[in-house]
């Protein structure tokens, strides 16, 4: 996949004094968010994330931002700066950081320690640079001012980056609740300032654009898991994002108050919440948390699972107990709880997972049912409140769909934002300021990266579609020995079929075509063993269309005697 927008040619060459844009992900997506500044031949990149596969994408691990369009300017790079830890802006760091490991890594304390566990399992030992709310630094011509804002993680902050083009400010992911349970809101004060400073452009989140009204408050998610945990007669398996540590505090509370003991299962929320722990970000009560081993000496109305697999990832520890493929049996009288939104594409492997546990006997609770999760996310309230505390000049929605970011252009157009100054772009599609006005001046490539087992950036979209056609299609292997000097076929055609209902024998009425056809083509002077495959191919590809509706892969070989 390139950039969406052929007609857009290459940029030209940056005027002196102005600041590229170039989203390299993130943008008509939800997912590999990456932005690369570009200001007096140096980069500054702002997040670095990946996107997970869908079912059209069988095999494949993880899709990265391309990285092309810096991967010859390296050097140039100041630093990446991370807005938060969500997997989304900082899981291809460490594939990132293969290419030039001393890239510094700019974040705050627990993004810095989610990414440094990361790059641990990759060997890479990072050079990190904290910083907090209210600090700024000066990344060679970029001058950084960090901004607490909320999400659905602690410590997530915006970066104000001003340069002598103009200020753009970039949110990250954030939303306005009003009571956070770490009391840490977002920092309108700050927005405020800086508008009256002057925006000159606002990189916005754009994911809710389409939701009316505010997000919702976190602390409405309390009283549901503190409800279900005092009605579940069995064990109680909570599921959400192994980043998630505010839904981990709020489980951690419930059972301490009914007398439960909770177990972390997934090396990922094992991991990301012992370090939310030992940072303090975490308040584990005493007693509370047991090793997922002790779980069977006790009794299972005093157990709470906390698990990851809310997407209906395949490994991910939910996915298996509805598969029976865990160590964790679920049966009638369980209750589990899926605490977190469906990600746009993820539906149907969700639903999979939802009823196999039904299956089972298990009472779900998910988000069609009940409020067991709110978003992270800014709805159109919200983000016309930012609108008008900030009076941006130019406005970029990035962080979502096209549909969201469209949606998101409005809301600023609404909020008194000229249409001519909001720039609707997607990944790939170049955007200059300059003299105070952002533009689309260009495209560059912007393919998905595919991670597929060890190999990054070798599969391609034409062997994708090869998987998808053995997965869906079937296979079809045809083995013939041609004699060169009659043309008459010695041995076979010798037909192999794999994914049909039918049985072999079904294609014994098209091997008398595939022998006749080889010998037509051979004594009309078709000598190449490539030509009498492609004969073959195409005799079996007609006859496999017309007579049982299916268009597999073919697989041809012809030996010459």
């Amino acid at each position: 996949m390139s950039h969406p927008h052929p007609e857009l040619g290459p940029p030209p060459e940056l005027p002196d004094g102005a600041l590229r844009v170039v989203p390299l992900g993130g943008l008509g997506e939800i997912g590999r968010n990456m932005t690369v500044l570009e200001h007096r031949g140096r980069l500054l990149v702002i997040d670095c994330g990946v996107l997970f596969p869908e079912d059209h994408q069988p095999g494949v691990d993880l899709i990265l931002p391309d990285f092309d369009h810096i991967a010859d300017r390296l050097d140039d790079v100041e630093a990446i700066v991370l807005t938060h830890g969500h997997e989304d802006h900082i899981g291809a760091v460490p594939y990132l950081l293969r290419l030039r490991p001393d890239l510094p890594l700019v974040g705050s304390p627990l993004t810095l320690a989610f990414v440094e566990a990361k790059l641990r399992e990759h060997r890479i030992t990072p050079f990190s640079l904290t910083v907090r709310e209210g600090d700024r630094e000066r990344l060679g011509p970029f001058d950084c001012e960090f901004v607490a804002v909320n999400h659905s993680i602690p410590d997530a902050l915006a970066v104000a980056v001003r340069t002598s083009a103009g200020m753009v400010l970039h949110t990250g992911d954030f939303k306005m609740d009003q009571l956070p349970l770490d009391g840490r809101i977002t920092d309108l004060r700050a927005f405020a300032r800086l508008g009256e400073e002057g925006v000159d452009l606002f990189l916005v989140d754009s994911t809710n654009a389409e939701v009316p009204g505010f997000t919702a408050h976190e602390r409405e998610i309390g009283p549901v898991l503190d409800q279900v945990m005092a009605g579940a007669g069995r064990r109680v398996i909570v599921a959400s994002f192994a980043s998630h540590v505010h839904r981990v505090q709020q489980v951690l509370h419930a059972a301490a108050a009914h007398g439960r003991k909770v177990a972390l299962v997934g090396r990922s929320m094992v991991r990301n919440m012992g370090i939310a722990a030992q940072l303090g970000y975490l308040d584990v009560p005493d007693g509370v948390l047991v090793d997922v081993r002790a779980v069977d000496d006790l009794p299972e109305d005093q157990v709470v699972l906390m698990c990851t697999g809310s997407q209906g990832e395949p490994m991910a520890a939910l996915s298996r107990m509805a598969n029976r493929d865990h160590r964790v049996e679920v049966g009638p009288g369980d209750t589990v709880v899926l605490a977190s939104s469906m990600i746009p594409g993820n539906e149907n492997a969700v639903f999979r997972v939802i009823n196999g546990l039904m299956r089972l006997g298990a009472d779900v609770v998910h988000q069609g049912n009940a409020r067991v999760h709110v978003s992270g996310h800014a709805s159109a309230g919200e983000l016309l409140y930012c609108y008008n505390i900030l009076r941006p000049r130019n406005v970029m929605p990035v962080h979502g769909e096209v549909r969201h970011l469209v949606a998101n252009g409005e809301i600023a157009v609404r909020s008194g934002v000229d249409r001519d100054r909001v720039v609707l772009a997607e990944d790939g599609v170049v955007v200059d300021l300059v003299d105070g006005r952002a533009e689309v001046v260009g495209a560059v490539p912007c393919r998905y990266v595919y991670v597929d087992g060890s190999a990054v950036g070798t599969l391609t979209d034409a062997e994708l579609k090869d998987r998808r056609i053995l997965g869906e299609e079937g296979f079809v292997s045809i083995f013939a020995a041609v004699d060169t000097a009659t043309g008459a076929v010695v041995a076979g055609p010798q037909i192999l079929a794999r994914g049909f209902a039918e049985d072999d024998a079904v294609f014994e009425d098209v091997r008398p075509e595939v022998a006749r056809a080889l010998e037509e083509a051979a004594l009309g002077g078709a000598a190449d063993p490539q030509q009498l495959q492609q004969v073959m191919r195409r005799v079996v590809g007609r006859w496999v269309s017309n007579r049982l509706r299916r268009r597999p892969m073919i697989v041809p070989v012809v030996v010459q005697t």
